[in-house]
């Protein structure tokens, strides 16, 4: 049992309209788009203190490394559950309330939070949070409504109605709304209407008995995968037949649409989603001009909004537009069209895959690697390995490989055969070559990060070229 609020932190979704910059491996959350921070880094911030519980973090296994550093520079204990896949939020949740209606009982009231949205007013924020969480003691769900600041045509909408018995500040919801045309927008604001930030809060049991109740397929999956899951410490990994058997669908078209116990607090602070470029532009500061911008130079350039990781970037007589590069892309748009950058997404989703060549940082559980050049016969790579990581024993049948350690000590496993293997010790300006089919691994022992540069030869440099025989992280076949 306990008395504290229990933070639910979501973090599955990948962000694919904050394109290029939000991918797969290093979604939203995780990017410092605003003020130099990232939302997952300020949403733990808010949510640490006296009055919360560790939070209970839901998060696609691929993110795991991105989450334990996140944690690791917050200084923060918490409880992460891994999906295997993603199932959409009614899952997340549904997996979330039975872990913590398991660990503190159903009495607990959890504060399920997004883990992409930018609140800047942390003491606003906690005395909303007060609030809702001594409604929901009582059995509502009480959604965190914000004032619409403009006719928004991006976010959903709240109709309040009547306050909940015994409080002033909380209203039961009298209806859910999609997103609207403008002039609906204007209607709705007019009309007392709030936004609909999609935070919420809610007993575990209330969100336990409601998904059984509107969509039991969703509870049931959710429960199994948390009665098989594999405990490792604080890290829950789920379990996947189990887990893949939850209907994908959103909670608030499984329950919150459906529910007679949803309620609603006007949010004492500030809120965005920060869902498109158009908006992190929004919530950037900017100069006279109205730019938002990081390394680029403007000349006679107005209301746009450019950043970039690495290609310098020059804009000239120009206004209104988002530009955003990074080693592997660009994008380019109107600011008033950020919201299609999804579109664009789908159409760059149909085209053939890249196996190898391409610039952005590839995530992986011991740190990232990154393509500097490819061509016929060759690709160079940077490879950074976190301290205390090691890469999976393994070989390529298609190419061998240099590597020169740049930065820190590597520990290099190397033989033609694994009775053969040898151990060596390579430091900062030393090489080491791996043949063609030979075994090898690489490992960082040291307490900083290890930085080498790789040089491929051969005639294929595609990632199915690895055959492991042993990995920390569960990937031997």
């Amino acid at each position: 049992m306990t008395d504290k609020i229990v933070p639910v932190i979501l973090s599955g979704g990948a962000g694919t309209r904050l394109w290029p910059a939000s991918t797969e491996m290093r979604p939203k959350p995780f990017l410092p788009l605003v003020g130099g921070k990232s939302t997952f880094a300020g949403t733990l911030t808010r949510v640490s203190g006296r009055d919360f519980s560790p939070p209970v973090i839901v998060a696609n296994k691929e993110h795991r490394p991105l989450v334990e550093e996140a944690l690791a520079a917050a200084g923060i204990e918490a409880t992460v559950l891994l999906e295997p896949e993603g199932r959409d939020t009614a899952a997340a949740i549904a997996a979330a309330a039975a872990w913590v209606a398991r660990e503190y009982g159903e009495h607990a009231v959890m504060l399920v939070l997004a883990a992409d949205h930018l609140i800047r007013n942390t003491e606003g924020f906690r005395a909303s949070v007060a609030v809702a969480a001594a409604a929901a003691a009582g059995g509502p769900i009480v959604v965190f409504g914000v004032e619409p600041s403009v006719p928004a045509t991006s976010y959903g909408y709240i109709r309040p109605g009547e306050p909940v018995a015994g409080t002033k500040d909380v209203r039961r919801v009298v209806a859910f709304v999609e997103k609207p045309d403008r002039s609906t927008a204007e209607h709705y604001i007019e009309s007392g209407y709030l936004w609909n930030s999609g935070n919420f809060a809610l007993t575990a049991g209330t969100a336990l008995a409601e998904l059984r109740r509107h969509v039991p397929e969703v509870a049931r999956a959710a429960a199994a995968a948390i009665d098989a899951a594999k405990v490792d410490g604080h890290t829950v990994s789920l379990d996947r037949e189990a887990f893949a058997r939850a209907p994908r669908i959103s909670f608030d078209h499984a329950v919150m649409e459906k529910t007679d116990r949803a309620a609603v607090v006007a949010a004492g602070f500030d809120w965005s989603d920060l869902g498109t470029w158009s908006s992190v532009w929004d919530a950037s500061e900017k100069d006279e001009t109205g730019n938002a911008v990081g390394e680029a130079v403007l000349v006679e350039t107005t209301g746009s909004f450019v950043a970039s990781d690495g290609p310098r970037v020059g804009l000239v007589g120009v206004e209104n537009l988002v530009v955003v590069a990074n080693n592997d892309s660009v994008l380019v748009a109107p600011r008033e069209r950020a919201d299609s950058v999804k579109e664009l997404v789908a159409a760059l989703n149909r085209l053939p895959e890249k196996n190898a060549g391409d610039r952005q940082r590839h995530y992986r559980p011991w740190g990232y690697y990154q393509s500097l050049d490819i061509g016929e016969t060759h690709q160079v790579k940077r490879i950074v390995v976190k301290p205390g990581a090691r890469l999976s024993l393994q070989r390529h049948r298609r190419r061998a490989e240099h590597w020169t350690v740049v930065q820190g000590v590597a520990e290099v496993t190397v033989g033609m055969s694994m009775d053969s293997l040898e151990v060596k010790t390579v430091r900062e300006n030393e090489t080491v070559h791996i043949p063609l089919h030979a075994i090898h691994r690489m490992a960082n022992r040291g307490e900083t990060p290890m930085t080498l540069i790789e040089v491929q030869y051969g005639d294929y440099f595609g990632e199915d070229d690895i055959e492991r025989f042993e990995d920390d992280y569960g990937r031997v076949a």
